[in-house]
């Protein structure tokens, strides 16, 4: 019934199904003729895979391991070229960045005889995970607050402060600007059958402007402007704005989350803002850590749906696209599921190296 049921599953290898099959035929009394004919191979194979059920049962239509082609290059071999590729090209003198394998090969050649060829260095490489052609870029934590002020930011996100937990009406808005956005105008023409956006790669330059925004990771709702100068004035024109809502007029706390910019400095953005609204607390995220500010997070979604490949004849027509955009995410605004909590930020933190 186990060979019946292989033979006829949809799944099944097309080699376990035909051995399957000519084991049925055998029990069904057909000769290793026969089973060749129906099953349009030799009477060799036939009898072939009749004896292996014979003298070892199903255990013997499985394939026997094959020892493969011999070794050619020792573990030593395979070691050196190894640390080859975990160096720095300048560390043997090279005029490199980094490595590809060709480099890598051209280096084996100078120490190793015989010495393996590319492809088998780049097998090697594949199977160590070893990639040392790309680049992967990190911020090394400056501030020795680091931890306690990133820390702080996780926990507001996951719903505490201070070791106590939110109340359903704090509110928490993260607030930033993204600065130097271009009117860049160009050909654009639309897609088609087989056919993708077509951009010319020269453009015009028409200006820049700065979006100042903030957003409220409760209600997922963004609420910013658009200025010629990234000013304190103009920054605290926006909070104006935001703390003028009423879930901000009703709210317990309003917590601020921003960076050490200049139109929010510490020095001076935390003072200004308990003077002017005594439910506002306003929290500065460590040097290095904006990718904790979820605003960033929106910015990212408007660069890449909107402002990306677009062609604006003006710094009005930015404006415009800018405003647009906030209205549509405002339509139908969604928080961002934020995850990354206090225990990953130690964990983080656990594997950046040290500054020496």
């Amino acid at each position: 019934m186990h060979f019946e049921a292989v033979a006829r599953r949809a799944t099944a290898s097309q080699r376990d199904a035909f051995r399957a099959r000519i084991v049925l035929l055998a029990a069904r009394g057909y000769n290793n003729t026969q089973i060749g004919q129906q099953l349009a191979c030799t009477r060799k194979t036939a009898r072939k895979w009749r004896n292996r059920y014979a003298d070892s049962g199903r255990a013997g239509l499985a394939d026997k391991p094959r020892p493969g082609r011999p070794r050619i290059y020792d573990e030593t071999t395979r070691a050196l070229v190894t640390a080859i590729a975990c160096e720095l090209p300048a560390n043997r003198g090279l005029p490199l960045s980094r490595f590809s394998s060709a480099d890598i090969h051209a280096e084996a050649a100078q120490e190793l005889d015989p010495f393996p060829a590319r492809s088998t260095i780049a097998a090697w490489l594949k199977q160590a995970a070893i990639r040392p052609w790309t680049v992967a870029s990190w911020v090394t934590p400056r501030d020795p607050q680091f931890k306690q002020k990133a820390a702080r930011v996780c926990d507001l996100y996951t719903g505490t402060w201070e070791d106590e937990p939110l109340t359903k009406r704090d509110v928490i808005i993260c607030a930033d600007e993204k600065t130097g956005i271009p009117a860049r105008s160009r050909r654009k023409t639309p897609p088609g059958p087989g056919k993708s956006v077509r951009l010319e790669h020269q453009y015009d330059r028409n200006g820049a402007t700065i979006y100042q925004s903030a957003f409220m990771a409760g209600t997922g709702t963004v609420r910013g402007h658009c200025v010629d100068r990234n000013t304190r004035a103009n920054f605290e024109s926006l909070v104006e704005e935001v703390m003028a809502d009423p879930i901000c007029q009703t709210a317990d706390r309003v917590f601020w989350i921003v960076d050490n910019g200049s139109v929010h400095h510490p020095a001076t953005f935390r003072w200004w803002l308990k003077e002017k609204y005594p439910t506002a607390i306003g929290i500065h995220l460590p040097t290095g850590a904006s990718w904790l500010n979820q605003i960033e997070l929106y910015f990212s979604v408007l660069t890449r749906k909107s402002l990306a490949g677009e062609s604006f004849r003006s710094v009005d027509a930015v404006a415009d696209r800018i405003t647009g955009f906030e209205e549509l995410w405002n339509s139908d605004p969604e928080p961002f599921e934020w995850t990354y909590t206090r225990d990953d930020l130690t964990r983080l933190l656990e594997r950046l190296p040290t500054i020496e």
